[in-house]
């Protein structure tokens, strides 16, 4: 979830497929109509972090050039070095999943002071949906009497996780993801490789910066293992007990992403009568169910790791083992033609 803000390049800039959006704002910036506070929402893995920092990195420089931060102003060296004064990046501290309510007293006070380097400050809160309620409370003020020339960027893949009484203060910018030609360019410049990246896509999901971590963290056999794992149980060829013997080193929220996406896919392929199915409702409760683990998760809770795997993977056994396979759903349509 963290991430690094020194040795950063020369020059930020957001992804091919958020050019759109970036010139957006950049109009807006260019009219002097930015919105002082940004909800940039999206889904995981698909650059939010990246596009915030770019535009905070704009918003800082003392020359742009096309739209982006020069890199040779000093604020861009400050920037890049990670020790800009008018930055402040707020995100979890270590081993948390939290935002808390002292990391975001300390924003709103360097929000009300002056300008050290230019005359913008800009404070990025990531992942936004990490506030617990305390936090979020703490902020209102901020967002209710904004200072001159100070922004806030928000980001989340969850923008419902934020407090109404945050998101109605806030331009909402929901950040589109990757086309498959989009990811797939932008991971072989990336990773100079092509082959193999379509079978890295769809087993993360379509998110081209899980895929190009994965590939980094040598992590790729890992969740393959996982997501077999649990598509196997789906699918009724697995046994919840084999299943968990096989996610025993799994990270608990490792496994409730991993558990989610391959629900959603599954429902997503089906058509409107399946989707009526009793096996398809509960396979809609059972994804509910992760999302609202995830979010705890997220709001810091810390359940056992081994038993929450032991007891979904039994829940999927019980309601869903072979109800989600492509044969079931032909053999549904094929009973109702007849």
């Amino acid at each position: 979830m963290n991430i690094a803000l020194s040795g950063l390049p020369a020059v930020s800039e957001p992804l091919p497929w958020h050019q759109d959006t970036w010139a957006r704002l950049g109009d807006q910036l260019g009219q002097d109509r930015l919105p002082h506070a940004l909800l940039l929402a999206g889904a995981e893995g698909t650059g939010k972090a990246g596009f915030a920092l770019a535009l905070a990195r704009l918003l800082l420089c003392a020359e742009p050039v096309n739209g982006l931060n020069c890199g040779r102003c000093h604020a861009c060296e400050l920037s890049a070095g990670g020790s800009h004064g008018d930055l402040r990046w707020v995100q979890p501290e270590e081993k948390s999943r939290v935002i808390k309510i002292d990391q975001v007293r300390q924003a709103v006070t360097f929000v009300n002071q002056t300008a050290g380097f230019g005359t913008r400050k800009v404070v990025v809160f990531y992942p936004a949906d990490a506030m617990n309620t305390n936090a979020a409370n703490a902020l209102l003020k901020a967002l209710e009497e904004p200072m001159s020339e100070t922004f806030l960027l928000l980001v989340c893949h969850r923008p419902y996780g934020v407090p109404a009484t945050i998101r109605s203060r806030c331009q909402i910018c929901r950040l589109p993801s990757p086309d498959a030609e989009q990811a797939g360019a932008w991971l072989e410049a990336q990773t100079g490789q092509r082959e193999g990246l379509d079978d890295l896509m769809a087993l993360a999901n379509g998110r081209p910066l899980t895929v190009a971590r994965l590939l980094q963290d040598d992590r790729v056999e890992a969740l393959a293992v996982s997501r077999g794992a649990i598509q196997g149980v789906l699918s009724g060829r697995l046994s919840a007990l084999d299943a968990s013997k096989l996610l025993h080193e799994t990270e608990a929220a490792e496994f409730l992403l991993q558990l989610q996406d391959v629900l959603q896919h599954s429902l997503r392929a089906r058509d409107r009568d399946t989707l009526k199915t009793s096996q398809a409702q509960a396979a809609f409760a059972l994804s509910d169910e992760v999302a609202r683990l995830r979010a705890a998760m997220e709001a810091g809770s810390n359940p056992n790791a081994s038993l929450l795997v032991d007891s979904l993977l039994a829940r999927c056994e019980r309601d869903l083992g072979g109800a989600l396979t492509d044969d079931n759903m032909k053999a549904h349509q094929g009973g109702r033609a007849r």
